[in-house]
């Protein structure tokens, strides 16, 4: 079995580039679970360095919110 692996320049990623994620409501903090009344799922938007800007009710929202500000939302998994 071979692997691959190439390397990757992190500088190429477009500073305007978001990453949309679901989140278990249940790993959130107790007071974000207490505003989440019968969401199993939230949706986290973050910058390229990691950093959050964003907890959404669906991944729709996510997108909309990032293309409304001008930011490219990636999926991750």
């Amino acid at each position: 079995m071979t692997q691959m692996m190439k390397s990757f320049d992190m500088d190429q990623i477009d500073p305007k580039t978001v990453y949309v994620r679901p989140v278990k409501v249940a790993d959130l903090p107790k007071e974000v679970q207490d505003q989440a009344e019968g969401y199993d799922a939230l949706y986290a938007v973050h910058d390229a360095d990691g950093a959050p800007l964003a907890l959404v009710a669906d991944r729709r929202l996510a997108f909309v919110l990032a293309r409304q500000n001008d930011m490219t939302p990636v999926s991750v998994h």
